[in-house]
């Protein structure tokens, strides 16, 4: 009996053990996770922000779609080697469509037409024109896939974001020195829907299980377009490498590493470690620290209409995302 005894102590001290030692382990595995949360939110918030002043000095001197062409290319192939490192799998020939229309929706007409237009709209500016873009989606959602509902909260984010973008460019037109100034405030608009539209089908299309693949996939077929629309338009002519400056160099460079290699990373591993209604609040921070850098670094005037449309925004997203959440909330669990 005494033996008896000493063997249950021995197996509930043991057990005890095992326990301890798992929660130290859980404890740690959630430090850590909230580490890499933590990072990863810095990463889209602050880089992603002050990306729109490395276009500015990237394109300087570097023709804009070859600018975009060469950093989604170098980008995406970096990707897909890091995919092939981390897993096994490959391109199908059903992904390939797919990722060739991603790419063209998201770097083409996304990054492409932002980065010319950057030619004549400051970095602050074109910052804000992007932040409705999660209104872009939600209406595209909710048109073509019918899984998105849009409440009175929402509605009236959508107005005031509507009404922020035609102030915003309106206030272009009165002062505006060029076509070209109002020409690129409506391309940047155009480059947010065409985003929207590829966030969108991104969830219906076939493509690789990997999003470091995808996403690598995705850059490579994009910046292989870019660069196919800058000959075709004739940058390359008008372009001489001994041109390009120190500083257009390390905006080309900080883009590459920086903004599609680091960022896009934390992005698509955020989006397999919590929910889209928070990743979504970049949208908030990023045209704060674009308009903020743009005043310190490159002496970009901030109008009074800059900070009308940009609180209107802000707000008219808030209200959308917020919609969102407390639909999803308050709906059924399966």
């Amino acid at each position: 009996m005494i033996n008896n005894w000493i063997s249950k102590i021995k197996l509930n001290f043991e057990i005890v053990l095992t326990v301890l030692h798992s929660n130290s382990n859980n404890g740690l595995i959630m430090k850590q996770q909230k580490l890499k949360t933590l990072l990863a939110f810095g990463a889209i918030y602050i880089i992603w922000g002050s990306t729109y002043l490395a276009t500015r000095y990237a394109i300087e001197t570097i023709p804009p779609l070859m600018m975009i062409g060469i950093r989604s290319l170098i980008a995406g192939i970096i990707l897909y080697l890091i995919s092939r490192f981390k897993s096994k799998e490959k391109i199908k020939r059903e992904n390939i469509f797919p990722l060739f229309t991603l790419g063209a929706m998201f770097f083409l007409i996304g990054h492409g037409l932002l980065a010319w237009a950057q030619q004549y709209v400051p970095s602050g500016m074109a910052a804000v024109l992007v932040t409705p873009e999660p209104l872009w989606i939600i209406g595209i959602e909710w048109f073509f896939l019918k899984d998105t509902r849009v409440k009175l909260r929402g509605i009236l984010g959508i107005f005031l974001g509507f009404c922020g973008v035609v102030y915003l460019v309106s206030s272009t037109i009165s002062g505006a020195t060029s076509n070209n100034d109002f020409l690129g405030s409506a391309l940047i608009i155009v480059s947010t829907l065409s985003w929207g539209g590829g966030a969108v089908y991104s969830r219906v299309a076939h493509v690789p299980k990997s999003p470091i693949l995808s996403s690598g996939m995705e850059l490579i077929f994009g910046g292989t377009l870019v660069l196919i629309a800058s000959f075709i338009i004739g940058e390359p002519s008008q372009f001489h490498l001994s041109q390009v400056t120190l500083t257009s160099f390390l905006g080309l460079l900080y883009l590459i590493v920086f903004g599609s290699v680091i960022a896009f990373s934390a992005y698509i591993w955020l989006l397999g470690h919590t929910s889209v209604t928070r990743i979504s609040t970049h949208t908030y921070v990023n045209p704060v620290i674009a308009v903020f850098l743009g005043w310190l670094i490159a002496n970009e005037q901030i109008t009074t209409a800059l900070i009308v449309a940009t609180a209107l925004i802000i707000i008219s997203v808030y209200l959308v995302l917020n919609d969102q959440y407390r639909d999803r909330k308050n709906q059924p669990s399966e």
